[in-house]
């Protein structure tokens, strides 16, 4: 018997030319990779937006009380009267048909009239929205540098007297109400307790007989305690999440390569350790820019600053539904967008993810 000879496979090449394709094949799928992730996010983002539109306006329905009789002013009146109020707001439709003229509305830039400024709710939050976010503004700005700085020194020197006092005092801070800090602020520094003299205004945005250059002070003076108060509370967070991402990376061996060429301690710290540490931090940090958008209610309630979250607990007290439910889509909009624009970053940032 003699072998046969097997014959060559079909199409087959030897050589580099055979390693062309398959070599290329890698770098097109994680092309055409982040496209798909971008994709799935933002189709999440618009069903996220959609669920908080239905959800913003089942759950204001519960709120008890009756926004006709508080347009009456306590003033008695007919049942005719009452009747004609609830024609003029819509609110003697059957609720299927409110909802779904609500959402058509809102899908238009419509979020209906206020109950009790009569303007559209639109224009009272682009009327609230600079105060917001000039208070918000300022104190993401301070507590985001100041916990990413003293997050990182903690960190790098891990065990020490410095890292345990910014680290207890972060935790302190983080875990005290923000409206309880306020009000300490405003018998303290506000109305003066034993020697200390009240320093600043109790609340409110301004004195209101300021021009110039003296408002712009009036302004500054009046956003201090709010600012603390914010400050004091927001930072811990940013702190402890980038101390602990900065412990994860110690370890790393590219730092100690790093060290081995003979690099200064502070250099593998600003130029290696600390950038790839803040990438957890970068989420943190745009989920804080949404919520400047949203404001926070109680510290704005307890100083009397006319701003979004003012107006929003001002609103409930009625209730305002259709102020209550724009200002609400308003603010877990801002989240979701700024949370979505985080995750579109992070693979830019670190091509692992989204590959």
């Amino acid at each position: 018997m003699t072998a046969e000879a097997t014959p060559p496979l079909v199409g087959k090449t030897e050589g580099p030319a055979s390693a062309g394709p398959s070599a290329r094949r890698p770098r097109a799928s994680a092309t055409a990779g982040y496209p798909r992730y971008v994709a799935g996010k933002l189709g999440g983002a618009a069903v996220s937006l959609l669920a908080v539109l239905v959800t913003s306006f089942f759950l204001f329905r519960l709120i008890p009380g009756d926004p006709v009789k508080f347009m009456t002013g306590g003033r008695q009146v007919s049942a005719e009267q009452l009747a004609a109020y609830r024609r003029e707001f819509g609110l003697d439709l059957p609720m299927w048909e409110q909802f779904t003229d609500y959402c058509g509305k809102a899908l238009t830039g419509d979020l209906g009239t206020s109950y009790q400024f009569r303007a559209p709710v639109l224009d009272k939050i682009t009327e609230a929205l600079p105060n917001t976010l000039l208070l918000t503004g300022t104190s993401f700005v301070l507590y985001t540098v100041l916990g990413v700085f003293l997050g990182t020194r903690a960190a790098w020197r891990n065990g020490g007297l410095g890292d345990r006092i910014n680290t207890g005092l972060a935790l302190t801070l983080y875990s005290i109400p923000s409206f309880w800090l306020g009000l300490l602020l405003i018998i303290v520094f506000a109305v003066g307790i034993g020697p200390i003299p009240g320093l600043f205004p109790t609340g409110g945005m301004e004195s209101g007989d300021e021009q110039g250059f003296a408002y712009v002070l009036d302004v500054a003076h009046h956003l201090v305690l709010p600012v603390v108060t914010l400050v004091a509370v927001e930072y811990g967070q940013t702190l402890l999440v980038t101390r602990s991402a900065l412990l994860d990376e110690m370890g790393s061996d590219y730092l100690t390569t790093a060290r081995a060429k003979g690099l200064r301690d502070d250099l593998v710290r600003r130029r290696h350790a600390v950038p790839n540490a803040l990438l957890p931090t970068m989420t943190l940090i745009f989920i804080n820019l949404g919520r400047t958008v949203a404001g926070v209610i109680l510290v704005e309630t307890v100083f009397s600053w006319p701003g979004l979250g003012g107006l929003f607990y001002q609103a409930l007290s009625v209730p305002d539904l259709p102020l209550v439910q724009g200002l609400f889509f308003v603010f877990a909009a801002a989240v979701i967008v700024m949370n979505t624009l985080a995750d579109l970053i992070y693979p830019l940032l670190d091509p692992r993810v989204g590959r």
